[in-house]
C-alpha cells in the first residue's frame, strides 16, 4: 500500500537529469526524501488530508543547482562591505567608494571589493582617484576578479610599499615613471598588505556566510563547493564561520570545502590538510561538510596577462613580448605535489586559466595515475579559458572533470579590451571550449566563482547555450561548437556538480531515494526561445523538503 506523502509537486514538468528531455510527471516527498516519481493522475494514492501540494504552475522541477566553485564567505562579506558589482563606469565606483567611507566614518580601514578592470585605462585603476575622496584613511579594495588589488597612498605608506619595494615572484606593483606605487597590484602583490590590513572577523565571517547562504538559496543553489578554506587572499579562515553555523543549526546547504594551498610552502603541508579533514570528518556528517578537496591556483588571469600560456602575450602592437604568464608552481613540483595528496586520497581543484596551465595540470593528474593507479578522487579544472585542442580529450582519458563558469564565455568589455587583443588571432577559436570539451567526452561540472561574477546559474545556462550575454546584440564568442544545448548546461550544474562533490548518490538528480534539494523554475526554460532562457526566475527552492526561499513578487 502506497505511504502518503509529507510533499506532493505537481502541475508541471520534471527534469530529473536521467533524461535529457523534461517529463511531465509528478514527485512525492516524504521525510525531505523523494518517494516517488509518478504520471500526475497517479498521485491520489499518495495524498492525504496532511499532504502539502505545490503547484508548479506550469514551470520547471530541477535538482538543486550545486555550484562547483564559489567563495560564499568572501562574497557574503562583500556583501555587507564597501561593495562595488553594481558600479558600470570609474565614476560610478569613485562614487559608491565616497558614499561608503562617509557612512563609515568609525571603519579605521575601507575595505570592500567589485571594481571592474574595464572601468580604468589599461585595467588599472590609480591611487590619486581614492586619494581624492579618502585621505586620511587606508582604502584597499580587490577587483571583482580577486586577482587586482586597489589602494591609495595612505594604504601603501602603512604597508611600507615604496619604489624600493621589489615585485614578488608571483605578482606585480603597477608604478609611476620613477616606480612608485601607482595604484593598483596584481596577484601576489596584494598580499603585501597581509600584516597591516585588517583581518575579516569571526563573526563578519559568519554573518557573510549566513548572506551568502540566503543569497544562493534565492538562486536555486543548494550546495556548493567553496574553492578557498583557509587563510589565502587575506581572508580569515572559513572553516571556522562553517563550525559555528553548523553547531548553530544555520547551515542549511552541503558544502565541500578545498583546502588552500600554500603555494610558498611545500609538501610538509599535506599532514595537517589531512589532520583538519579527518578531524572534520569526526565531527560533522560528511553530506553536511567536507574537507577532502584541496585548492591548488596554477596560474593567475588573461586580463593582467598572468594567465600561463603556451605562447607570449602580444603588445599593443600585436609584436609578441617576452611574458607568456606565472606558473605559480614549478610543473615537475606540481607533478609531485598532485602524486602526494592523491595517494592521501585527496580530491584536487585546480585553478588552470590558460592553456600552458591547463597542460601543466593534465600532466600532473596523469603523472598521479601512473603512481597511484586508478581511483575515485574526482579531481577537476576550473576556469578553462584557452585550452589547446591537443588537449581537450585528455580530459576523458584521465578522469579529469571539467568545472566551467560558463557565465564568462561571451563577448564583454574586459574580455574584447583587456584581453583578446594580446593574444594570438585564433585564440577565440579555443576561448571556454565548453562545446569541444563535451564533445571530446569529458564530464562537465558547473560553477560561478562568486563574488568574481553572478552566482545566478540561470544567467551561466543562458550564454552556456547563446555564447552571448542576455539582450546584448555582441557576435556570439567563438564559433557554434562551443554551444552547449540546455539540458546538457543544466545537467553540469546539477548533476555534473553533484558528482564533482561526491553528492551523487543522493542529490543531483530527481529519482526516488535522493534527497529532495529542489528549484522551481518559472518559466519552463524548454519552452522559451534559447535567446529567453534567462528570463526564466527560481520561484521556490527546497532543502530536504523544506521550503528555504519563496520568491515574493
Amino acid at each position: 500500500m502506497a505511504v502518503p506523502a509529507d510533499l506532493i509537486y505537481t502541475g508541471g514538468w520534471i527534469f530529473t537529469t536521467r533524461s535529457h528531455t523534461p517529463e511531465r510527471m509528478a514527485v512525492a516527498v516524504t521525510d525531505g526524501v523523494i518517494t516517488a516519481v509518478v504520471p500526475e493522475a497517479d498521485t491520489a494514492a499518495l495524498t492525504s488530508p496532511h499532504t502539502q501540494v505545490i503547484d508548479l504552475n506550469g514551470g520547471l522541477l530541477v535538482p538543486g543547482f550545486q555550484d562547483a566553485h564559489i567563495h560564499p564567505v568572501s562574497g557574503g562579506v562583500e556583501l555587507l562591505q564597501c561593495n562595488l558589482t553594481e558600479a558600470t563606469t570609474a565614476d560610478e565606483a569613485v562614487a559608491m567608494i565616497a558614499e561608503y567611507a562617509a557612512a563609515n566614518p568609525d571603519l579605521e580601514w575601507i575595505q570592500g571589493a567589485g571594481w571592474s578592470m574595464d572601468h580604468f585605462p589599461g585595467g588599472n585603476p590609480t591611487r590619486d582617484l581614492l586619494d581624492a575622496i579618502v585621505p586620511d584613511r587606508p582604502v584597499l579594495l580587490s577587483s571583482r576578479d580577486h586577482h587586482s588589488t586597489w589602494a591609495n597612498t595612505k594604504a601603501f605608506q602603512i604597508a611600507g610599499i615604496t619604489a624600493a619595494t621589489a615585485d614578488p615572484a608571483d605578482g606585480r606593483i603597477e608604478r609611476e615613471s620613477d616606480g612608485t606605487p601607482a595604484g593598483a597590484l596584481q596577484e601576489g602583490a596584494s598580499e603585501l598588505f597581509n600584516e597591516v590590513r585588517p583581518q575579516t572577523s569571526d563573526d563578519l565571517a559568519y554573518q557573510g556566510l549566513l548572506a551568502a547562504q540566503a543569497e544562493l538559496f534565492s538562486l536555486g543553489v543548494t550546495g556548493w563547493q567553496d574553492a578557498l578554506v583557509g587563510t589565502g587572499f587575506g581572508m580569515t579562515d572559513s572553516l571556522v564561520a562553517y563550525e559555528r553555523a553548523i553547531e548553530e543549526g544555520t547551515l542549511l546547504a552541503h558544502v565541500v570545502g578545498s583546502q588552500w594551498w600554500e603555494r610558498s610552502a611545500g609538501i610538509e603541508q599535506v599532514q595537517q590538510m589531512i589532520e583538519r579533514r579527518d578531524d572534520v570528518a569526526a565531527r560533522y556528517p560528511a553530506e553536511t561538510l567536507d574537507l577532502g578537496t584541496i585548492k591548488m591556483m596554477v596560474d593567475g588571469v588573461a586580463e593582467n596577462q598572468t594567465a600561463a600560456m603556451n605562447v607570449p602575450y602580444r603588445d599593443a602592437h600585436g609584436h609578441d613580448t617576452d611574458n607568456s604568464g606565472l606558473s605559480f608552481i614549478d610543473p615537475e613540483l606540481l607533478k609531485h605535489y598532485v602524486t602526494t595528496v592523491d595517494a592521501a586520497g585527496f580530491q584536487v581543484h585546480f585553478h588552470a586559466l590558460g592553456d600552458r596551465a591547463v597542460r601543466e595540470t593534465l600532466d600532473a593528474v596523469e603523472a598521479a595515475h601512473q603512481t597511484n593507479g586508478s581511483n575515485d578522487n574526482r579531481h577537476h579544472l576550473a576556469h578553462l579559458q584557452v585550452v589547446d585542442s591537443a588537449d581537450t580529450p585528455r580530459f576523458a582519458q584521465l578522469d579529469a572533470i571539467a568545472n566551467i563558469q560558463s557565465l564568462w564565455g561571451c563577448h564583454e568589455t574586459q574580455l574584447d579590451e583587456l584581453t583578446l587583443p594580446f593574444l594570438p588571432e585564433t585564440s577565440e577559436d579555443h576561448h571556454y571550449p565548453f562545446g569541444e570539451l563535451h564533445s571530446q567526452g569529458a564530464r562537465l561540472a558547473a560553477g560561478s566563482d562568486w563574488p568574481v561574477s553572478s552566482a545566478n546559474p540561470i544567467a551561466a545556462i543562458h550564454i552556456a547555450v547563446n555564447r552571448v550575454s542576455p539582450t546584448s546584440t555582441d557576435r556570439p564568442l567563438g564559433p557554434p561548437s562551443q554551444k552547449l544545448d540546455l539540458a546538457t548546461s543544466l545537467t553540469a550544474y546539477t548533476a555534473g556538480s553533484a558528482y564533482v562533490n561526491h553528492r551523487d548518490h543522493d542529490t543531483g538528480a530527481i529519482v526516488p531515494g535522493y534527497l529532495a534539494n529542489l528549484a522551481v523554475l518559472e518559466p519552463n526554460p524548454f519552452d522559451l526561445d534559447p535567446s529567453e532562457i534567462y528570463t526564466s526566475t527560481v520561484t521556490s527552492t527546497w532543502v530536504r523538503g523544506t521550503q528555504v526561499y519563496a520568491r515574493t513578487n
